[in-house]
């Protein structure tokens, strides 16, 4: 190694998903792993190929690829919440993502792309938006509700924040809070408005997977 390719190396910046794995991190995840094929979530060849991912990986990184679309099993430290723009693929000026679950289930989870705003119609229907793997593009997501008899459910990643401090009725219906983050600080920051009528709104963490 070359005296450059040296001092790289030794001023690189580490993340968490670059913490090595002890073996016993690797025989839980292996453990999670029956789990998930015992409750039908994977094939046995998924099972087979992903035990040997995961008996060979390195870091927590290479470990929670093997986990990370089962919920609840990856590591928070070790998985992105906010990505700034440049990294994300850019919504134009005023755009905003409308989701609308009528007499039906909506469920967004994983890797995917939140936009700065959104809008949650919901009626006689069930929405839950799992923000722990998202690709979010900026620091605040406006978020508007219309809910009327229906659920919506909202997992932030336990480094963000939310703010509902402008939802303007909640008539007939709840709003459960289980982070205790309304208007405290946390990146991303989620900005709640709108209404919830004869429904619910739950706001929580994800549930404590691998790694505690």
């Amino acid at each position: 190694m070359s005296e450059e390719e040296t001092h790289a190396a030794e001023t690189k910046t580490l993340t968490a998903r670059d913490i090595r794995v002890s073996d016993d991190e690797r025989e839980h995840v292996v453990g999670v792993l029956q789990k998930a094929i015992g409750q039908g979530m994977l094939t046995l060849d998924e099972f087979t190929e992903r035990t040997d991912q995961a008996l060979s990986a390195r870091t927590r990184g290479e470990l929670n690829t093997v986990l990370s679309d089962l919920p609840g099993l990856v590591h928070p430290e070790a998985a992105p919440a906010y990505q700034p723009v440049g990294e994300v693929p850019a919504y134009g000026p005023g755009q905003r993502l409308e989701l609308n679950a009528k007499y039906s289930s909506l469920q967004r989870s994983g890797p995917w792309i939140v936009p700065p705003a959104l809008v949650v119609r919901n009626k006689y229907g069930s929405t839950k938006l799992d923000f722990t793997q998202a690709r979010v593009a900026t620091p605040v997501v406006q978020i508007e509700l219309d809910a009327k008899w229906g659920s919506v459910e909202l997992v932030i990643p336990r480094e963000a924040a939310v703010d509902y401090n402008a939802i303007t009725e909640i008539k007939f219906g709840s709003l459960d809070d289980k982070t205790g983050t309304n208007g405290g600080p946390g990146t991303p920051r989620y900005v709640i408005t709108g209404r919830i009528t004869g429904g619910s709104l739950v706001i929580r963490h994800p549930r404590r997977g691998l790694f505690g």
